[in-house]
């Protein structure tokens, strides 16, 4: 009997919780008076850092590691409605991002905390997983896509009249035919930060991370 080539796409798709969260933020004030915006940008800085090195514990968290740049100040004199130039407005500012442990209630209160200072503004949120989870979800998920693509070869081979199938060829998307229209490895990270019914607080609703992969087979059969 002539060996019979099945060629196939399998794919996996796993969520999982979040470990960690990355919150993003910037201290910032601006003014006509540049020693005022300084000093109060290097107030509150002094303050956010404070309260971030009260909080951190390399194992135990709630914050895992922080880190600021340095202050800048620039100066500019913005354009008005009928095109002239407005007095020079002087701006002071850095950035910052704290690592916590991905625990809802404890990132909630420090992105409540940090924006309660008048000159920090929160930037971004992210939920992720550890460098290790990650890697070990990755292999669970290329391991099940391969299980996947079997599965697929099988029923295909069953419905010719074949019944063992023995695979000859794996490979990442695209690399046996040409391209291929289901994109490598996705991994996302994704944020959902809202204010609570009462205004009071933010209410965190961190959203599962996604791990899908795509593995394509061939089989003879």
């Amino acid at each position: 009997m002539t060996p019979l080539t099945l060629t196939v796409q399998g794919t996996a798709r796993i969520e999982l919780e979040p470990e960690r969260a990355t919150v993003r933020f910037t201290v910032a004030a601006d003014g006509p008076d540049r020693r005022p915006v300084v000093d109060a940008v290097t107030a509150s800085l002094a303050a956010v850092s404070a309260l971030l090195d009260e909080r951190c514990d390399a194992e135990a968290g709630p914050i895992l590691a922080w880190s600021v740049d340095q202050v800048a100040a620039s100066a500019q004199r913005p354009w008005t409605n009928d095109g002239s130039q407005a007095p020079l407005v002087h701006r002071a500012s850095t950035s910052g991002r704290a690592t916590l442990l991905a625990e809802a209630t404890g990132v909630a209160e420090l992105v409540d905390t940090l924006a309660g200072h008048g000159t920090v503004a929160i930037d971004a949120l992210e939920w992720s997983l550890t460098d290790a989870r990650l890697a070990a979800a990755q292999s669970e998920v290329r391991t099940l896509a391969v299980g996947d693509a079997l599965g697929r070869a099988q029923v295909l081979a069953a419905a010719v009249g074949r019944s063992e199938v023995v695979a000859v060829a794996l490979a990442d998307p695209g690399m046996l035919d040409g391209p291929s229209p289901i994109p490598q490895p996705r991994f996302e990270k994704a944020m959902a930060m809202a204010m609570d019914a009462g205004g009071s607080g933010f209410a965190l609703r961190p959203q599962p991370i996604i791990i899908e992969i795509a593995v394509d087979a061939r089989f003879t059969a």
